[in-house]
């Protein structure tokens, strides 16, 4: 017999709930949580370091000598890599 339309919104809001509040079905090990910090690692270092290689390369190109491109794309990768991790923090996939 189907559930009743009762039967699956409540089930619907129930799951809702859970993927809030973090209940799972799945019993989570520690390698996935290794996963989640290693992932959250790679989000938060990726931008400044792409940033300051390509501040880098600017900055050889561009000026002969200096840091201003490095130091402002630096701030900008930290900036960003700062706004990935709280994205990825938020999503209910963390």
């Amino acid at each position: 017999m189907a559930p009743s339309p009762r039967e699956e919104m409540e089930a619907a809001v129930r799951q809702q709930t859970d993927r809030r509040t973090g209940v799972s079905d799945q019993e989570v090990n520690v390698t996935t949580h290794l996963a989640h910090i290693g992932a959250l690692g790679w989000t938060i270092v990726t931008p400044p370091l792409g940033g300051m290689l390509a501040g880098r390369w600017l900055d050889h190109h561009l000026m002969g000598k200096g840091v201003l491109f490095s130091a402002a794309l630096l701030l900008l990768g930290f900036g960003v890599g700062g706004w990935s991790a709280w994205n990825w923090m938020n999503h209910p996939h963390a």
